[in-house]
């Protein structure tokens, strides 16, 4: 498929005339007279609002603002999110910016001097990137609750200086701008960029994240021509396969000029820096093989503790690198001090004793090394779709054989059994069943944090202690021939990390930082951060 180059120019910043003095753009930018003329320009900025839209860094780091992952390398700002640390004066790393929004207004007040070819174009041009600003919008205001907000730039700083405006509000801009938008878009579109399907599926996520379950049950199964792939969960998230039934949206990464860079996820031993690695409560998420909890399969004898990486959801084994698992041409050994993935052994070793591994699993996909990809994310994909479609039926109480349907597809495709339909015939435990699908199905997708703010249990999840995986040793018996993974005897203590301090009426919404409250003296501190 054609990739929708991200290169050109950097994006519109360079491209601006004007500033909503929050954020600045260069003071060598182009001036819209000298810009702004052909169908090319438009492309071009079109573009430039692409570049604004998400990244791959983007959507895996913020599983470490959740109960998934941690991050070690505090500078890099999301440990504070993921212990409820953060504060005005430490925001650790959030999205009140401005430049993305800058970015798409400027595009959208400019076009219009553009005599396209084909007004058709047009439509879809301004279609894609109403697209980029209600999914900014959404995401910045489910974060952050109220939030500035404005569709045409400022020319003065005084201009600048605007309240928050309520989150309502902007929902209903942002639910608004989607459903004038999806009529204008193709149905099959680049690699990366918005189409019918996208746009429904950001309308779809919108409704659930709201909880506004009808309208997002009837999104979802209005989006079409998407299926899962006939392959392997692990499969699906290769390189060879990025472009597959079921992606709806993916970012785009170009080797050599717009590569995406692995380091910080690959465990010390790959030379890696582990800056965002998996918790045991993620671990602990996943079923064993037969679909049992751990719980349940300890209760029934058929799970060990101290061996705990056997006859598991196969999801576990494509997401997380755990002790005695085959990787990389070597057995992954955190557990013991000689070793360089040791916990205390090296900063940039993991701390909980994992790493993630879902995207890279096999290093050698990587012809120009893992430094420099052209690995795609997903953004939207059809697994989304289903397991919405099942949510909405569970909180509407509509228990039925679509409900079932959805998630037997997503748990196939994963090597999993299908759902037991008299274990799991009530509401609450196939939302039990649902919400934990959720977590393993997307962990490292950056959706944990809104799943847990969304349904109101933060002060479960994300308060009380993180700690390493057990202690032990990697033993030389191989447990699995097929993967030659190697059992563990996993029989002493975890060590503390840190403990997580979630506070319900506080921490569901991020911090406005000191420096834009000193910037603009009409902003008002989200409850429980003043200082």
């Amino acid at each position: 498929m054609k990739k929708l180059l991200y290169t050109l120019l950097l994006g519109l910043p360079l491209l601006t005339g004007c500033s909503d003095f929050l954020d600045r753009y260069p003071g060598d930018a182009l001036s819209p007279s000298s810009f702004w003329k052909t169908e090319a320009d438009a492309k071009l900025a079109l573009t430039g609002c692409y570049s604004q839209f998400t990244s791959g860094w983007d959507i895996m780091y913020w599983d470490c603002a959740s109960d998934n992952a941690y991050n070690f390398h505090i500078h890099e700002g999301y440990q504070v999110l993921g212990n409820s640390s953060m504060s005005q004066s430490d925001p650790g790393a959030g999205m009140f910016g401005f430049l993305d929004i800058r970015a798409c207004n400027e595009y959208l007040e400019n076009e219009g001097t553009i005599a396209f070819a084909s007004e058709t174009t047009r439509a879809r041009y301004s279609a894609e990137v109403r697209c980029i600003r209600a999914f900014l919008y959404f995401q910045k205001s489910f974060n952050y609750g109220d939030f500035p907000f404005f569709t045409s730039n400022f020319k003065t700083p005084e201009e600048a200086k605007v309240a928050c405006t309520p989150q309502s509000e902007i929902y209903a801009f942002v639910e608004k701008e989607l459903k004038e938008s999806i009529p204008s878009l193709p149905e099959t579109a680049e690699a990366g960029r918005f189409n019918k399907g996208a746009a429904q599926a950001l309308l779809m996520r919108f409704y659930l994240y709201t909880g506004d379950h009808a309208k997002a049950l009837a999104t979802a199964k209005s989006i079409e021509g998407y299926s899962m792939p006939a392959l392997s969960f692990e499969e699906s998230f290769l390189m060879a396969n990025q472009y597959n039934s079921e992606m709806i949206l993916t970012t785009e990464s170009v080797e050599n000029n717009y590569s995406f860079d692995f380091t910080p996820f690959l465990p010390n031993s790959s030379s890696g820096w582990s800056s965002v690695v998996p918790t045991q409560s993620l671990v602990d998420a996943y079923e064993t093989a037969d679909g049992l909890t751990i719980q349940e399969a300890q209760a029934a004898g058929t799970y060990d503790p101290t061996n705990p990486y056997v006859n598991r959801d196969p999801r576990l084994r494509a997401t997380i690198i755990y002790p005695g698992q085959n990787f990389n041409g070597g057995i992954f050994d955190s557990v013991d001090p000689k070793s360089p993935d040791f916990t205390a052994s090296a900063n940039n070793a993991s701390k909980t004793g994992y790493n993630f591994k879902k995207f890279y699993s096999n290093l050698e996909q990587f012809p120009q090394n893992f430094w420099n990809t052209a690995k795609n994310f997903p953004v939207f994909r059809y697994a989304e779709v289903l397991l919405t479609i099942a949510e909405c039926k569970v909180e509407l109480n509509q228990i039925d054989n679509e409900l079932y349907d959805a998630v037997d597809q997503v748990r196939t495709r994963a090597g999993m059994p299908k759902v037991d339909r008299v274990k799991y015939a009530t509401q609450a435990k196939l939302r039990e069943l649902v919400r934990r699908e959720r977590r393993v199905e997307f962990a490292y997708e950056g959706l944990r944090r809104y799943d847990v703010i969304r349904w109101g249990i933060g002060e479960i999840a994300m308060k009380g202690e993180l700690r390493t995986c057990p202690r032990g040793e990697v033993l030389d018996e191989v447990a699995d021939p097929a993967t030659g993974d190697h059992k563990v005897n996993l029989n002493k203590a975890s060590d503390l990390i840190e403990v997580r301090k979630f506070q319900n009426g506080k921490s569901e919404l991020l911090p406005i930082p000191q420096s834009s409250l000193d910037k603009n003296e009409n902003l008002t501190q989200n409850p429980g951060y003043d200082l």
